[in-house]
């Protein structure tokens, strides 16, 4: 396929969604977002022309900017130094959390888009990190903070922001619609032409943005641009299955939110096609793989289509509360049981696999694969081990279990338990799953230290997720990082070494294939085969706290097996019979072996 075929083809599908979303404006929409595509890349002559791509060797840090803090300077150079220091090239991309002027939700209620947060630094600073790590962006595109100039301008009535806010009357039935929160739906404001309802997803200071109105699709894209511009090769859609509403529908995960996805997709590729879309849909596991959208060509390869037309990467919210339920039933049957199930379906795509995060660990992805009783025994144990859960409000008007709020060191291990080393071990081995898997790892930073609730932050904010996003001063974090006997030196340590070999093994590449082999419930088993590398790793993970003997028959996999192989995580040789794998693994011991 030439560049020219690929450029209509992008440029057919942005018509055909426009056409959907705005029917007889479409034409004149589908202009004025070639007129922004031209514009950047006359700025931007020098753009990487390849697509975005992806490889074994990348891994993504989750950070917030300020969560590294040193009086002497601004906190994106704080970070930076301890990146410098102790991170180096054992990870690739740095995912920065909101680092814009905010209003409240540690930065997911956005005052000015364009704007870098003076107490983090400069767009200055930003750019120097790219330098060095490929940067994610978070694109808050469902709302805007209620401080904003655009919704102050709405306020007053000015024209174009008049029109950029959802105004509900208090009186129509809103049952209907999804509801992530327990707080209300639409807030009363006080406007130039009197009091007015708006639309508020997630809270009174989040107000929603109306994308029905392409003048705000319009500035969007133009806002990405920007981003990209401005050195993000990943834009990271937050919210984004609620951006278009219909009170006759949940207004979640509509096919006009789909559109929306397709539409950012096709501008990307067309004006800066090394730069990616990661959407971030906390729901269900089926509707969450809908945002890798369906084939961009008709063109084969591998069996595969090669690209999709939505996100290149879709977060697996899935998975934590799956490795949660692992690790305290002692019992991989569940986790292994979905893994069997699990296929990306283009070449260029790949999950987002993470198990911490900025936000609480979500129930509701887990719901099909956990029975209700199983998710209660996650919630108890939340409680016990000194986390929060957060609730959503149903159509009923009931509440049910929205998320965990609690570290995901405390959530595997009680704080009450003293027992360091079988607590980093313990850890350690729910960090190997996520490494193991097809897709890309994200790594929350405060599991690179194996944090701990921060009870005195939830008590300063008020709010439940703050117990996992304590930040840090620098000079403190370093005196942790250069003691051999601090559970921080000791958990970044194992992982770098983990992260190290990780990189270097084509296995374990985005979309090698991975396979679940062997029937052990205590002994994780992952098969990970990169064909066109002639590459294949096992991956084996005790998780039990006691030592398992393992039989594996390696005969059926067809593959050349010497008789002595190396374990790349202890150093030692681990010895192959016959084709059969026979050895004891001790408490959460984790081994990756290459079988070529």
């Amino acid at each position: 396929m030439t560049l020219g075929d690929t450029r209509m083809d992008n440029e057919n599908l942005l018509q055909d969604q426009l056409d959907f979303l705005y029917g007889n404006q479409s034409e004149e929409i589908s202009n004025k977002i070639i007129e922004l595509i031209d514009e950047f890349r006359a700025r931007n002559p020098g753009t990487h022309p390849d697509p975005f791509q992806l490889s074994e060797k990348d891994t993504i840090l989750i950070t917030y900017g300020d969560q590294f803090q040193s009086p002497n300077q601004g906190h994106l150079r704080s970070l930076a130094d301890f990146l410098n220091q102790y991170i180096g090239d054992a990870i690739t991309w740095v995912h920065l959390l909101p680092f814009y002027p905010y209003s409240s939700d540690d930065g997911f209620s956005v005052i000015d888009y364009r704007q870098v947060d003076p107490k983090l630094g400069s767009w200055a600073d930003i750019l120097k990190l790219s330098e060095k790590y490929r940067l994610m962006f978070d694109a808050v595109i469902n709302h805007i903070s209620k401080e904003s100039g655009w919704f102050k301008a709405f306020q007053r009535g000015e024209i174009p922001y008049n029109k950029y806010f959802i105004e509900i009357d208090p009186g129509i039935d809103l049952s209907s619609i999804f509801r992530p929160r327990t707080l209300p739906l639409i807030h009363p404001v006080d406007t130039s032409s009197g009091e007015k309802y708006v639309w508020t997803t997630f809270s009174e200071d989040q107000i929603d943005l109306d994308f029905s109105n392409p003048e705000v699709l319009l500035e969007i894209i133009d806002l990405l641009l920007f981003y990209v511009e401005n050195g993000a090769s990943l834009i990271r859609l937050d919210a984004v299955g609620y951006i278009w509403k219909d009170v006759s529908t949940s207004s979640l995960n509509l096919p006009q939110a789909h559109s929306v996805v397709k539409i950012l997709r096709a501008v990307l590729n067309l004006a800066a096609p090394h730069a990616g879309t990661i959407t971030e849909t906390n729901v269900p596991h089926e509707e969450n793989i809908k945002y890798f959208g369906e084939p961009a060509s008709t063109q084969l390869i591998h069996k595969k289509n090669q690209s999709g037309d939505e996100a290149q990467m879709v977060y697996q919210f899935s998975l934590a509360p799956l490795i949660l339920h692992t690790f305290h039933t002692q019992d991989a049957t569940v986790l292994t049981n979905w893994i069997r199930t699990l296929s990306t379906p283009y070449l260029d795509s790949a999950f987002f696999n993470f198990i911490a995060s900025h936000d609480g660990i979500g129930v509701m992805p887990a719901k099909g694969l956990l029975t209700s009783q199983q998710i209660q025994i996650l919630v108890e144990k939340t409680l016990a081990h000194g986390g929060e859960v957060s609730y959503k409000t149903n159509a009923d008007g009931s509440e049910s279990v929205y998320e965990l709020n609690i570290t995901l060191y405390d959530a595997l291990n009680d704080p009450a338990d003293n027992n360091v080393e079988v607590g980093i071990k313990r850890f350690l081995a729910s960090q190997a799953i996520m490494l193991s898997l097809a897709g890309v790892p994200g790594i929350y930073v405060h599991s690179l230290f194996g944090s701990r609730n921060c009870h005195a932050f939830k008590e300063k904010t008020g709010r439940a997720r703050s117990l996992n996003r304590e930040k840090y001063n620098l000079d403190d974090m370093q005196k942790k990082m250069d003691d051999p006997g601090s559970v921080q030196y000791r958990v970044l340590n194992q992982y770098r070494h983990l992260l190290e070999i990780r990189k270097k093994q084509s296995a374990f590449h985005p979309v090698a294939n991975q396979s679940i082999v062997g029937d052990s419930k205590r002994v994780f088993t992952l098969l990970r085969t990169n064909e066109e590398q002639q590459s294949t790793m096992l991956c084996l993970v005790n998780i039990s706290e006691h030592k398992q003997q393992i039989d594996l028959d390696l005969n059926p996999l067809g593959t050349d097996h010497p008789g002595t192989v190396h374990d790349l995580v202890s150093g030692e040789f681990v010895t192959i019979n016959n084709g059969h794998l026979q050895q004891i693994l001790d408490a959460y011991q984790v081994q990756w072996i290459p079988l070529n």
